[in-house]
């Protein structure tokens, strides 16, 4: 299954801040439906991601009602992602 994902990231602070592309509320819904056959345990459902040039691969969350795709240092920094700036992913899941 795959879904493309075009937004603009957002910031998470914790101890260290950190960016996330989110899903919108009609596909974190699907993800919701499909999560048994797409997770591998502990609710981490793992994707393959293509923003650009950049192929990465990381674990979706969800965080007030829908998910939200990592952006990792290195792919913001090969890709010269930043806030405000549009953003288009593909994302692509395994069904267990």
């Amino acid at each position: 299954m795959e879904i493309t994902v075009t937004g603009t990231m957002v910031e998470w602070r914790g101890p260290a801040p950190f960016w996330f592309l989110p899903f919108t509320v009609d596909d974190s819904a699907m993800i919701d439906e499909l999560k048994p056959m797409l997770t591998y345990g502990w609710g981490c459902i793992p994707v393959a991601v293509r923003i650009g040039d950049t192929p990465f691969t990381t674990s979706i969350m969800p965080r007030q009602g829908v998910y939200l795709i990592p952006l990792k240092d290195k792919v913001r920094k090969a890709e010269g992602l930043a806030p405000d700036l549009p953003i288009t992913a593909q994302v692509s899941f395994e069904m267990r």
